[in-house]
């Protein structure tokens, strides 16, 4: 259960672990697509394209199958032609678009520009998810195991296949490395473009403004600088609502689409709201989304199906908790300035700002930062992935003040799945939740204390992969 390659292979080994992991999946599908009979089979049956008329016919169409129907099809036609395809956010989409222009001259005459844009599409997820492991590994102390973890997590059919899980990884992964690193700048980029990709891209802003409150509060309270406070509040308006931006422009589109020029007995109610908000009354009115929504007998299956992913997330939330209770319950504000100036996370410029202002004594600074050096090195001289017992103030990994607005996404994202989503989804709509994979790493790497658990663990991931490449690849219902 204990992972020991030497650190300078630690990339080549991440680079292995993913790319041979999405080789299992993929050959899985094509196994169990040649060996099974699909339960439908009008996927391949693609209707003209209301704008152009495209050559059909490939064997790579028969893994267009659920939403990748609906992202292929927005490529080929060159836009949104129905309602509810607003659900389906154009990154992919123009990914695919774009990338099926250079390939199309080469492969279309042979086998068709459907096909391609099916080739396209999945070249495109299986690279991103690819870039998106080594983004995952390039974080916190406990990454080689948790990066293992995630190339084979539960959800591994989606990022193989045409979903928008992979893009979105990759740009949250990249966002929150360069979060941590100080880069908010590129940081904001990131997460404004994975807002492109999936709409709980937006909640990435949410780490943007936990930053902005706590660097605020600093400078307020700690520094006395009120011109400084409010500059940082009015920096961190600014991200959020860039990261905000690309989301709420799809929005626009498609009520310029959908409701413009349009005779009011033909306008959709959603065109009528006061805040129009069409890709709210797309979920509720097409998949029945909402709160509660869910929450009946015949969906009890469903909920099992996702019991798993959100028994991790609801022990990882509450185990760092109990294990750090006043920086938890006080959102980090009780926590000592010297331990969050070692995560970026918290204080970053503003605090080593002030230390070149002298506000802050530095030698006992430099102690501690020295102090945190060594722990890290203990971390990643010893076996690999392996968190150390601590005290809680200073356990480092999981357990480090820096970690918490991570704890706290993940808790929000795992209420939103169980309370308001279709709760099977929750097994891939997790599946980019870095704590989890962290938390999973910290019990592994702990084998006298949580022995069976590790195994569970992999047993759970393999199980979810067989299970997922057979009946997804069939159009059978999987998360």
């Amino acid at each position: 259960m204990v992972l020991h390659p030497p650190p300078h292979q630690h990339e080549q080994f991440i680079l292995k672990s993913a790319l041979y992991s999405r080789l299992l999946v993929l050959s899985l599908t094509i196994t169990w697509r040649i060996l099974a009979s699909p339960y439908d089979s009008s996927a391949p049956l693609n209707l003209p394209c209301l704008t152009a008329n495209h050559t059909l016919a490939s064997a790579l169409e028969n893994g267009i199958v659920w939403d990748s129907v609906y992202f292929v099809r927005i490529a080929q036609c060159g836009g949104y032609e129905y309602e509810q395809t607003y659900a389906f956010l154009p990154l992919l989409p123009i990914s695919i678009s774009f990338l099926s222009r250079f390939l199309s001259p080469i492969f279309a005459p042979f086998v068709g520009h459907r096909a391609v844009l099916a080739f396209s599409g999945y070249l495109i997820c299986n690279v991103a998810f690819v870039f998106a492991a080594l983004y995952l590994y390039r974080d916190p102390e406990i990454a080689l195991r948790a990066t293992i973890l995630f190339c084979f997590n539960p959800a591994s059919i989606f990022y193989s296949s045409i979903y928008s899980e992979s893009l979105y990884a990759l740009l949250s992964f990249a966002g929150l490395y360069y979060f941590v690193k100080g880069g908010n700048n590129l940081a904001s980029l990131f997460f404004a473009l994975s807002g492109c990709a999936r709409s709980n891209g937006v909640l990435n802003a949410g780490y943007l403004c936990f930053q902005t409150m706590h660097r605020a509060y600093n400078a307020m309270f700690q520094q006395k600088r009120t011109a400084l406070a409010l500059g940082t509040v009015i920096a961190g308006a600014l991200r959020s609502v860039f990261v905000f931006a690309p989301f709420v422009a799809f929005q626009a589109y498609g009520y310029y689409n959908m409701c413009k020029g349009r005779l009011p007995d033909e306008l959709r109610p959603w065109c009528k709201a006061r805040v129009p908000l069409l890709y709210n009354y797309i979920q509720s009115h097409y998949w029945g989304v909402g709160f509660l929504k869910y929450f009946q007998l015949k969906q009890l299956p469903n909920f099992l199906l996702a019991s798993p992913v959100l028994s991790v997330a609801l022990y990882s939330v509450v185990y760092y908790a109990k294990s750090r209770p006043e920086n938890f319950f006080s959102l980090g504000f009780r926590t000592s300035i010297e331990e969050k100036s070692s995560g970026v996370v918290f204080l970053s410029d503003d605090f080593y700002r002030s230390k070149k202002a002298g506000n802050v004594d530095k030698s006992s600074v430099k102690a501690k930062e020295n102090s945190n050096l060594t722990k890290r090195k203990k971390v990643t001289e010893g076996a690999v992935g392996e968190v150390h017992m601590a005290e809680p103030a200073t356990r480092p990994g999981y357990f480090s003040a820096c970690v918490l607005p991570f704890v706290l996404h993940l808790a929000f994202m795992a209420a939103t799945a169980f309370f308001v989503m279709h709760v099977q989804v929750a097994t891939r709509f997790l599946s980019s939740s870095p704590p989890v994979y962290w938390f999973s790493s910290y019990i592994m790497a702990h084998p006298t204390k949580y022995h069976r658990w590790g195994y569970v663990i992999w047993a759970y991931s393999a199980a979810y992969i067989f299970l997922g490449s057979l009946l997804f690849s069939n159009f059978y219902p999987f998360t």
